[in-house]
Parts: C-alpha cells; structure tokens; sequence
C-alpha cells in the first residue's frame, strides 16, 4: 500500500513508543456531580494522556471523535494555533491516531473532523495505521446555510472521515438514524389528514425487486379485476404466501382507482430509522452559527471559542456509533461539546484537552451539563440534569529515566501496566489481589506494595515457596512478577511458572 513520507517521518511514526506511561492524578477541586462517576476529563498533553490510558482502557473505547486542528494557515482561534507547518501537522497526528487505534474497541469507530487543507493527507496516513479496508465513509458536513462572497468558490462543508477496527461488526451494530418531521412527512393518514398518531400514518412502498426469483413472479389480480405481473427485470417483492397475509390483513395498497400495481402499506410507527449516508445537511445536523450561539449561550461573546461545532452534530455520531453506557473518547476537547453531549445522551467518557481552557471551559461547561441546562440537545433528549465527572491531571511517569518503577506508583497501577504489558488490553476493573486474571489460559500474578499483607522490601514482593502457596491457585500455566525468585529454575519449570523481574521485565515505554 502506498504510503505518505514527508520530513521526520519515521521519528513520528515511532514516537507513541517513546512517549512514558504516566499516572493520571485526580483533582477533586475541578470534580463535580456524582463522586462515583466513571467520566473522566483528563488536562495535559493528549499525547500522554492517551498513552496513560493504555492500560486501563486498550479496545474499550466505542467511539472516538476528534476535532483536531485544521492546519489552515491562520490562527483563527485563541486558544489554538492553527498555522502549524504541513510536516508538522502530520507529525502531530500520526502518534495520536496510533494510540487511538489502540484504544478503540473492535465493534468501534473513529470520527475525525477535517477541512480540505488537509483532509486527503489525513486519509493516507489513515489508511495505513488502520487499513484502507477499514475505511467506512467521508461524510460531507454543510456547516454553512448561506453563500459567502470572500472566496473564489464558497466554503460551506466540512468532513468527517470515518474508520474502523471491523467493518462487518460495525455495520451489524452501528444504529440507524430517526426520522425527523421532514423525513416523516411522506407517511399520511388519509382518513384523517390531522392525525399524527404513527400507528395510522403510512405510505404504499412498491411491490418490486430486482432480480428473477421463479417463487416471486405469480400473477396478481386486482380488486376491479385488472391482471398485474412484475416489470420486465423484477421479481416480486414477497413471495405469494407473504402476498396473500399481507392482502388479508389489508395491508396492501391498489391506488385511489383501485387499478394501480400493488403496494404494501407501512406504518410509520414500523420505521425504526433510515441509514445513514454521507450528506449531513445544516437542518438536519446544525450549522456554525447555531453553535456560535450555543456557546455564547454557555460562556458570553467574550472569550468564546470561535469554531466549535454544533451539539446535534455529535449527537448524530453519537446516535450512529453508540448505545446508552457505551464509552466514547475525544482527546481535542476543545470547548467540551462531545463529552457534554455524551452526558445528556447518557454515554461514559473521557474528555482530553490541554490548554487552560480544560478548566475554564470544559469545567463549567459540564458542571452546568451537571445542573440541568437547557441549551443545545437538552430539550430533544429529555435531559434534566444528574450524573458527575472526575478531573485529572498528568501525574509523574510509571518509570524513571534509569526504568526503576517511581516510588509513588501503588499496586493498582502497576498491575495495569503489567495486565497491558502482557496482554496488550486493559485489564478490567482495579486490582486488589495478586493474581491479576487469566489471559489465554495463563494466569498472572503481580508481587508488589506488599500486596500480600508483608511491607518488608524483601517480603511479599519476592516469590519464596511458602508465598507461592499463599497464592490464589490456578490449575494451568503462570507467570509472575516480582522482586526476586527463591525458587529454582527446575522447580519453577516443573510447576509451569515463569518468573519475571520488576522492574527489568517491564517495559517502561
């Protein structure tokens, strides 16, 4: 597969792997709603801030969007510099969207926002960290709902690129989307033209396909008599059984003269959605004006962000991507729209920005989230407030520059960090026992902070015989992660053991 080269590449490709593990330190002071809320909202490099999710969080992520800078040559915002050089650009993505891919589930999706500045560069480096197989859509955003004079041609779209780790399991399981008045119009009630309930409402939809199939191309007589067959190329749509139930039930559709070539009659309240496609008209999704608004509504003229995009428009990512509980991830925060929509969609997240704004936008904004405001999506969801966040900021690295473990690092932490190491996924809830969990019929075992009850620094992190019958059991093979070993090499094979030194069988990066 072709791939895109540009200068320091391969320093960019490479650096998610230099990039330390780190502690994510929690800041009550910026917390707020529910103390037990898994919603995280991360400030700090989202570089780091990624790779110390790792270990807690590897193919877990259902969806990620992503607003990244556009490169557009101008800084057209306060708190971001867009004017970064294209190489530059590049180098900036190609890590970040490496550790994405990582966290992604593999029934996810990724979504990126992106202009035509640089939105065909974006598309080969993703090709390559996710494969162009896995490419699903350029969906065309109008973000504009009038004409501009300033250019040669009006910019009035954006895109959002979309990939996968499954194309199969993400069209089995992405969801449809609602009907809205406009769509639903078509669906009437012609005995009662002011009647809206959905079980009355319908439209006759043609009783056609395309193909010859020998059971569906049965003659069909009308109520006045007049003989129908399929058009010249088509099959009927149900075979003659179906045909017959559907007639029984009144459920097909012969015109206002009765003459007309059957349909069947669907009710609007048997529309579950339609799928998705590439156009996301303003009406449909919002316009930039509609989010000026919003988050001047949020925070006043002054100060705001000038470009962040409409709630509704996450909502439909959301709306496609996600179920209520799923996790959905944005590492360029921003002003905080995708994780306050997620909260009023009743979605987790985890919310990364770097900027001071972290604290002076996205805070407030999601405490307000919190307190039932009314703005964007509020009232089309129902949403009246509840639920919380934690806020956390970059803590000291997993290792030192020497690749000993930092002596603030407590047990749940490095067990992450071991479970991910080993086993490249997140190890699932916080450990408080010793043996981690078993991964392919291996189970692991960490010693360490004296997990075992002995704070002796030869104690409980060493694997001494009469520990080793302390341990949870495991009818199988083991590894385990410790200090020092007592026990022979012999001893160790003939119990299916293998040991492993911390902090020198780790890897620090």
């Amino acid at each position: 597969m072709p791939i895109l080269h540009w200068l320091d590449r391969d320093q960019h490709v490479k650096a998610a792997e230099t990039v330390p593990y780190r502690l994510l330190e929690a800041d009550p002071a910026h917390s707020a709603g529910d103390p037990a809320s898994t919603n995280m909202l991360i400030q700090g490099d989202n570089l780091d801030a990624l790779k110390a999710l790792l270990p807690y969080y590897a193919g877990r992520v259902k969806c990620i969007y992503i607003d990244p800078p556009y490169n557009t040559r101008s800084a057209v915002s306060v708190h971001y510099d867009d004017n970064i050089e294209h190489s530059q650009w590049l180098g900036l993505m190609y890590p970040r969207l490496s550790l994405l891919r990582d966290l992604l589930a593999e029934d996810g999706s990724v979504w990126v926002s992106i202009d035509d500045n640089e939105g065909h560069y974006l598309k080969v480096i993703m090709d390559e960290i996710f494969g162009r197989a896995n490419f699903i859509a350029n969906n065309v955003w109008q973000k504009r709902y009038s004409r501009e004079n300033r250019e040669a041609i009006g910019d009035v779209h954006e895109y959002i690129t979309v990939y996968v780790k499954s194309p199969e399991q993400f069209k089995k399981l992405r969801n449809l989307v609602p009907l809205d008045e406009d769509q639903a119009r078509i669906y009437r009630n012609p005995d009662n033209s002011k009647e809206t309930d959905p079980t009355k409402r319908w439209r006759g939809l043609p009783m056609t396909a395309q193909g010859y199939r020998a059971n569906q191309m049965y003659t069909i007589t009308a109520p006045n008599g007049a003989k129908h067959s399929p058009p010249e190329g088509r099959c009927w749509s149900l075979i003659e059984s179906e045909f017959l139930k559907r007639k029984q039930e009144g459920r097909i559709y012969w015109g206002k003269d009765g003459n007309a070539q059957p349909s069947v009659i669907r009710f609007l309240s048997e529309v579950k959605g339609l799928v998705p496609w590439t156009w996301w008209s303003h009406g449909e999704v919002g316009h930039t004006d509609e989010s000026k608004k919003e988050i001047h509504g949020l925070f006043g003229k002054v100060g705001a962000f000038e470009s962040p995009k409409p709630e509704r428009l996450i909502r439909r990512i959301l709306e496609i991507a996600t179920n209520a509980g799923d996790l959905v991830l944005d590492s360029f925060l921003g002003s905080g729209t995708t994780a306050a929509v997620a909260h009023k969609m009743g979605r987790r997240y985890i919310g990364i920005e770097m900027g001071d704004h972290a604290i002076t936008h996205c805070v407030p904004r999601l405490r307000k989230v919190i307190e039932g405001e009314q703005g964007g999506i509020s009232q089309s969801v129902g949403w009246q407030g509840g639920g919380g966040f934690r806020f956390y900021r970059l803590g000291a690295p997993v290792f030192d520059t020497e690749g000993r473990i930092n002596p603030a690092i407590r047990f749940p932490h490095l067990a992450a960090h071991v479970w991910f190491s080993e086993t490249h996924a997140a190890l699932h809830g916080e450990a408080t026992l010793p043996l981690l969990g078993v991964h392919n019929g291996v189970a692991l075992y960490l010693l360490y902070n004296g997990i075992l009850g002995d704070k002796r620094p030869a104690g409980g992190n060493v694997l001494t015989a009469k520990l080793l019958a302390a341990l949870p059991p495991h009818d199988g093979p083991k590894i385990v992660y410790g200090e020092a070993c007592r026990i022979s090499p012999a001893r160790l094979k003939s119990l299916a053991i293998v040991f492993k030194q911390t902090p020198y069988d780790l890897k620090a990066r």
